[in-house]
């Protein structure tokens, strides 16, 4: 499996080993845009890997901070008390670069950057930019993405 995120169509799209496509999925990444640098709070380009998954078994809306879950689960009126806070629910999937100097080590290392693939509150718009850097996606989209890639799985993300 491989993973290609483009930022121009805000879409994540699956591909088999032979490039085939299995799913599309509509994404929000960076209100800010494309860049590598840290606290940019923009999403990064180019070759990263999925370095750890996050969240197996939690379940739909369940809130993470410093990727660990709290026992709380995201509701409408959770988030209409707090719209502005960056959700991070569901699943993880922690991305990682692999190339030093665009996105990877130093001042432009997504992983140091805690760049992820994760759930966002159902109000939230999908398919428009919006994130903090990261590349948000509806909850059930993202727990069947989580369900089919494993740990490595390559991410290629464009703009």
């Amino acid at each position: 499996m491989q993973i290609r995120i483009v930022l121009a169509d805000q879409t994540l799209t699956l591909l088999d080993d032979a490039g085939a496509l299995v799913r599309r999925y509509p994404v929000s990444t960076a209100a800010r845009g494309a860049g590598e640098q840290s606290g940019s709070f923009q999403t990064p380009r180019g070759r990263h890997l999925i370095r750890a998954r996050i969240g197996a078994g939690q379940p739909a809306g369940a809130v993470f901070r410093a990727r660990r879950p709290t026992g709380e689960i995201c509701d409408a009126a959770s988030y209409a008390a707090n719209p502005d806070r960056d959700w991070i629910l569901t699943r993880i999937l922690w991305l990682s670069g692999c190339e030093p100097g665009r996105n990877r080590l130093g001042k432009v290392d997504t992983m140091r950057r805690y760049v992820y693939i994760h759930g966002t509150p159902d109000e939230v718009d999908i398919g428009k930019p919006g994130s903090h850097g990261c590349v948000r996606m509806r909850n059930h989209d993202l727990i069947d993405l989580f369900d089919r890639v494993p740990v490595g799985t390559p991410v290629e993300i464009i703009e």
